[in-house]
């Protein structure tokens, strides 16, 4: 079997919780891996080595308590800019996660660690010269994030890039862009893909680490309070228009762009602290829901999803 095959073989659906910045934590890795599904968090979380190094013994220690060893993915950035890719690394090869997903970089940087203990990378790309780049650089699978994507996001429609990126790879893609029910989950694998990234839908759980504030803002959310801009880190990203309201940014202010500089994510004035990202999915969000109980509704979504879908037959 490939390792996709293998992978999906032991999940109760084919979903990644997508790493979000500031608000994938320990607690919601380890409640995705026990329902079933894939957990990840990028480690620039973890405001220091230290936690980080806390943060990995408690979720590989308790999802193997669970008897769920595994069910976890940590996500780096590989840009030039971030200084504490090296600590990192060395923590990751000490975890050994079976997934690590690169972003803002070439995965080039982590292949020889990653694969040296017998893990998989997965690049974050956009576009399909990115995609092509990634492969060209020995990554093992790919994260296609398209147009609707929460915090940093892409401008293709998911049904094009797919499809041209399946032309020429046919390893594994997990596509990610507005993912937030089983039927969307459905149509990424309809098009192509293996796993589908949803983050949105588990932002307001209460095992994320948003604020109340921040989880009544998204039940209250549509798609239509979504505003994209390169403002905040100097990425294109998608972000809650009334928390950039809240921060003061004007309509003048959204359409400037910033420098990429990841050097000092944890510094406590960065403007990301202050504003709250979500993708096109966020109508999806209609109450408070532990990931438990969101991972059920769609089990049971996909079960009703599959008998709609005989008439295919």
């Amino acid at each position: 079997m490939t390792f996709a095959a293998t992978l999906k073989a032991r999940l109760r659906l084919p979903v990644i919780v997508a790493p979000m910045f500031l608000i994938s934590g320990p607690e919601l890795v380890i409640a995705a891996g026990k329902a079933g599904i894939i957990g990840a968090f990028p480690a620039p979380n973890a405001r220091t080595v230290d936690v980080l190094d806390a943060w990995l013994a408690q979720i590989t220690g308790d999802l193997a308590a669970a008897g769920k060893p595994g069910m976890w993915a940590i996500n780096m950035i590989v840009h030039s800019t971030y200084e504490r890719f090296d600590a990192e690394l060395d923590l990751v090869c000490r975890y050994q996660p079976q997934i690590v997903i690169t972003a803002l970089g070439s995965p080039a940087r982590v292949l020889d660690a990653v694969h040296g203990y017998g893990g998989r990378v997965f690049s974050d790309v956009i576009t399909p010269a990115q995609a092509r780049k990634a492969i060209d650089a020995g990554a093992d699978g790919l994260v296609l994030v398209a147009a609707g994507a929460g915090g940093h996001t892409g401008q293709y429609s998911p049904f094009a890039l797919v499809d041209e990126v399946r032309r020429f790879w046919h390893g594994p893609i997990v596509l990610g862009g507005g993912i937030g029910n089983a039927r969307a989950i459905a149509a990424a694998q309809m098009l192509g893909a293996d796993f589908a990234y949803m983050g949105t839908r588990f932002i307001a759980t209460p095992e994320s680490l948003v604020s109340d504030d921040n989880r009544a803002m998204l039940v209250r959310a549509t798609a239509s309070d979504i505003v994209t801009t390169a403002a905040i880190t100097g990425v294109p990203s998608n972000w809650l228009r009334e928390s950039l309201d809240r921060a003061g940014f004007t309509p003048e202010m959204l359409e400037t762009r910033k420098a990429i500089d990841f050097s000092n994510l944890h510094g406590d004035a960065k403007a990301w602290k202050t504003v709250w990202g979500a993708g096109h999915s966020v109508g999806q969000t209609r109450s408070v829901q532990t990931v438990a109980e969101i991972v059920e509704e769609l089990v049971g979504e996909t079960r009703a999803l599959t008998k709609d879908l005989h008439y295919a037959r």
